[in-house]
């Protein structure tokens, strides 16, 4: 877009100093024409930006120059440029327009701010993709196609036409009156409504996405907090969930609470351990979390659990068994 190209190329001057529109054609990407054309259109706009002649001349702003964030203080700054360092943004495929903006935030703070802000900045890291022991966070991104298409419906309330593969199912179309995104570590999610009924969509699920003109059947305000909570609770009372009686160890109790649905019981057994009643999502997200617990938890029920994970310790011991 030309705005975006003006806003880099005042940048550019700002950063530099002076630079020859040749340099600026391969900064910006365009030809020198295009440049030239550019700077007509910030002069005739106000901006004063000037051309020096001869063998080092090339294109300037006046000395001075700038427009600054009125009223923003050192502590606003520092957290625009804080949340400008989370990779939420990346899920809706925003990730290199917040990259622009901040470093247009940075060059509009008053200079007073600018180093300060900046720095502190540098000191503080959010959802690094790593964790303590080097286990990759796992991020999702949907085609730039689709998160378009997608973003471009829910801003413009129209109606959407997906194509959505369901987990365990082949990939089918639906159309959706969209109603809003949202991120959760790093996941993707549209909700939306189809023939009235409310329905959640993983982004990286949807693999085309096509805004139609018909507008979407939604209101016109919307509470995404809430709507996201009441979602939430019928996705953790629904479905095949199972719940399973447990005794942990309570050094592993975040490790088990962390991959369960909801927590419904929880007590003290005399001998230390914990005894908690747990729901998950499936049979097989139990066996999952309790297998991966190992000699720290037991499960006690249901005995169908109890089985799986038996036989699953027989075929562990008989395969390492030759090595006694």
């Amino acid at each position: 877009m030309r705005a975006d190209r003006l806003v880099k190329l005042v940048l550019l001057l700002r950063r530099h100093g002076r630079l020859s529109a040749t340099t600026l054609a391969g900064e910006l990407e365009v030809s020198t024409r295009t440049v030239l054309r550019d700077i007509e259109a910030l002069s005739a706009a106000g901006v004063p930006v000037y051309a020096e002649r001869g063998r080092h001349g090339g294109f300037a702003l006046l000395p001075g120059f700038r427009t600054e964030l009125t009223g923003l203080n050192h502590d606003e700054a520092l957290a625009l440029l804080v949340a400008g360092s989370r990779r939420g943004a990346q899920a809706f495929g925003l990730g290199s327009a917040l990259a622009s903006a901040m470093l247009k935030v940075v060059d509009a703070l008053p200079e007073s701010y600018r180093d300060t802000a900046a720095g502190a900045a540098e000191r503080l890291l959010i959802d690094p993709e790593t964790d303590l022991l080097s286990r990759r966070l796992v991020t999702e991104e949907p085609p730039d196609t689709v998160t378009a298409e997608v973003l471009r419906a829910v801003f413009a309330g129209h109606k959407l036409h997906i194509l959505y593969a369901a987990v365990n199912q082949s990939p089918k179309w639906r159309t959706v009156d969209p109603i809003g995104l949202v991120t959760v570590r790093d996941r993707g999610y549209l909700l939306a409504a189809r023939s009235g009924e409310d329905r959640t969509y993983r982004l990286s699920r949807i693999l085309a996405a096509e805004v139609l003109a018909e507008p979407a059947q939604r209101p016109d305000r919307v509470d995404l907090d809430r709507a996201w909570q009441e979602r939430s609770t019928r996705f953790r009372t629904g479905g095949d969930q199972v719940t399973v009686l447990a005794r942990v160890d309570p050094a592993r109790r975040e490790d088990l609470v962390g991959t369960a649905l909801a927590v419904l019981a929880e007590s003290a057994d005399p001998d230390g351990p914990l005894r908690l009643e747990v729901t998950f999502q499936d049979r097989r997200h139990a066996e999952w979390a309790l297998w991966q617990l190992g000699a720290y938890a037991e499960a006690l029920a249901p005995q169908w659990l109890r089985a799986s994970l038996h036989e699953r310790a027989t075929a562990i011991a008989a395969r390492y068994e030759e090595c006694l």
